[in-house]
């Protein structure tokens, strides 16, 4: 009996120590793994797209050759602020959208307006900068000056869905270009009577004597948030690095710099 007895003893011991043996070799595995991880994602170099000619947000540098701009300047101070490696593909907005829905790319910046209707496809940041769109023409043109016209507006735009709105009222009907820059030039050759273009960006373009285009609206309509955006499912630690180095740079006043920079 007390032979049996050690026995089952012995027998128990052993397949105590077995199971801690494999529960310590569980812990370490998952260290293992986190710790990989954890290297994988301070070694991996995000590829991320924006505009290529939309200032001042992005806009090429002839005296440099590179592209510069508020979203260019706000990605490399949270990127810094966050330890974050990119490299940056400036090649136009709508091959900036195809990227990332089709995973070419981790992410985008690029002036794009958080909308209920993107968010079905892409994941945003918190908003980092507001505006809204508005009617742009040679000087002297008033709105009733529209009607039976051509408009220009960019393509997949919230700027194209705005004209898309109002054309009925003011009775003109669109021309849709790929860049900013074709349809500024589209205005003032006379192709067409005016574009619809976010207010901030045809400002900038006004003011530095890039065009010589009015704004004939009265005032910024459809007023929304540009956010850094992400395939909808995708990149969720990259989008909570860029909000909080978004958060630390508007604290330190390095935000404000940016914006400062290029004129706001």
């Amino acid at each position: 009996m007390k032979r049996t007895l050690a026995l089952i003893m012995a027998v128990v011991l052993i397949a105590s120590v077995a199971m801690l043996a494999g529960c310590g070799k569980k812990a370490n595995t998952d260290n293992t793994a986190a710790t990989e991880a954890k290297a994988a994602d301070a070694a991996k170099t995000y590829i991320i797209y924006s505009d290529n000619a939309f200032a001042p947000f992005e806009y090429l540098d002839t005296a440099t050759n590179k592209y510069v701009g508020v979203d260019m300047d706000i990605m490399a101070a949270i990127a810094e602020d966050q330890g974050i490696k990119y490299e940056m593909h400036n090649e136009g907005f709508d091959a900036s959208m195809g990227a990332v829905q089709s995973g070419q790319a981790d992410a985008m910046i690029a002036g794009m307006t958080i909308t209920d209707e993107r968010k079905q496809t892409f994941d945003f940041s918190d908003p980092y900068f507001d505006d809204g769109q508005v009617i742009v023409a040679k000087a002297g043109t008033k709105l009733e000056d529209l009607k039976g016209k051509t408009v220009a507006a960019k393509t997949s735009t919230v700027g194209g869905e705005y004209a898309e709105s109002i054309k009925d009222q003011y009775g003109f009907t669109i021309n849709y270009y790929e860049g900013s820059d074709n349809m500024y030039q589209a205005v003032m050759t006379g192709a067409d009577v005016a574009c619809v273009e976010d207010f901030s960006v045809i400002g900038y373009a006004i003011k530095s004597g890039q065009v010589d285009l009015t704004i004939i609206s009265e005032q910024p309509a459809n007023v929304k948030g540009y956010g850094f955006a992400t395939q909808k499912g995708k990149n969720a630690e990259l989008i909570e690095k860029f909000n909080a180095g978004l958060k630390n740079i508007k604290e330190n006043g390095k935000y404000k710099e940016i914006l400062a920079k290029y004129g706001y």
